[in-house]
């Protein structure tokens, strides 16, 4: 099991290795969209429309880029990816760029030489049972069956909890966030573990949310963040300072209502170097000067896109929590554009 475990990793390094090798900026700027890797569907971080045109707080990342590289926030072709299939297809070169609630983690940083962009999403993983269970804690699990995502962190970090804390647990693998759905409603397991987000997500589709219950324990650190392939750092810069435009955004009072004013200049060099009026900070990406604005008008800055596709006011209803501009108290936070 080790040397498959390992083969796998050197497979999907040495992909990354040679991909990376071409220079994705290029390659995007000549094909005129972006490949950009999803789920598979999670309400309000990446799902098709009835219409089938893909919204959500991930999918906004994306055109975000897509925005800042081509002028076009609808120049993206959306790839599902599952837990098991993302790497391979980040690797590979099918995908440019992955945005999927993507844990950032030590191994997936160097072992499968990817390179994360930044966080957009602070999470933890949490555990949702029917109301009608009885239970109140995760500790009280012992014996549970257990619906999770192969090819996640998720499978690890539950193994750790129930050997912790010296309780049982029978798991029922499911790949994609859909058949956990299914399986847990049709009752083959008592428990859907998953990040917090994503189980609130999951619930708000149900027909009686309030029938199931988000267990208080939060068992595990889930940075999420939208991630490249290493050693391209032309198109790693460009994904980055494209998350950071949207951060730095919110921070600064730059909105989707105000932007095309902000843009004839302001008194704020910062909002001037952002939106393009002063300084070259595009030419330095190798993009047009107006990059960041519109990447930023592709869906608004960080916080609108939160409080549409995920706030307290959606049916997700998530808080911003850790997820809060590092001036109110949260952990998100930009670099300064000089």
């Amino acid at each position: 099991m080790k040397n498959s475990v390992l083969l796998g990793a050197l497979t999907v390094a040495g992909l990354a290795a040679g991909a990376a090798a071409a220079g994705t900026l290029d390659d995007v700027k000549a094909r005129g969209t972006l490949n950009c890797g999803v789920t598979t569907g999670l309400v309000g971080f990446a799902a098709p429309d009835a219409n089938g045109v893909w919204e959500g707080f991930d999918v906004g990342v994306c055109r975000a880029v897509a925005a800042a590289v081509l002028g076009d926030p609808n120049a993206v072709e959306f790839v599902p990816t599952t837990g098991q299939t993302r790497f391979t297809a980040l690797a590979s070169g099918e995908i440019d760029f992955l945005a999927r609630n993507t844990t950032w983690t030590f191994s997936r940083d160097v072992d499968l030489k990817f390179e994360f962009v930044g966080v957009n999403y602070y999470d933890g993983q949490g555990f949702m049972v029917p109301r009608d269970l009885g239970v109140s804690s995760a500790k009280d699990l012992d014996g549970a069956t257990v619906c999770i995502q192969t090819g996640t962190t998720t499978e690890l970090n539950l193994a750790d909890f129930f050997r912790s804390n010296n309780i049982s647990y029978e798991p029922v693998p499911i790949e994609t966030n859909a058949e956990a759905q299914q399986q847990y409603l049709a009752g083959a397991c008592d428990v859907y573990t998953t990040d917090a987000s994503g189980l609130a997500a999951t619930r708000a589709t149900f027909e009686a949310p309030g029938d199931h219950v988000l267990l208080p324990e939060i068992i595990s650190k889930e940075p999420l963040g939208p991630l490249v392939r290493h050693g391209d750092n032309e198109w790693a810069d460009v994904a980055r300072w494209s998350l950071n435009a949207l951060i730095t955004a919110e921070e600064l009072g730059v909105t989707s209502a105000n932007i095309a004013e902000l843009s004839a200049g302001t008194d704020n060099p910062e909002i001037n170097r952002l939106l393009g009026t002063e300084g070259e900070l595009g030419a330095m990406l190798g993009l047009e000067a107006d990059w960041a604005k519109n990447a930023i008008m592709a869906g608004g800055n960080y916080g609108e896109l939160f409080e549409k596709n995920i706030g307290e006011n959606t049916p997700i209803g998530l808080a911003r929590g850790l997820n809060a501009m590092w001036t109110e108290g949260g952990l998100i936070y930009s670099p300064p554009f000089r």
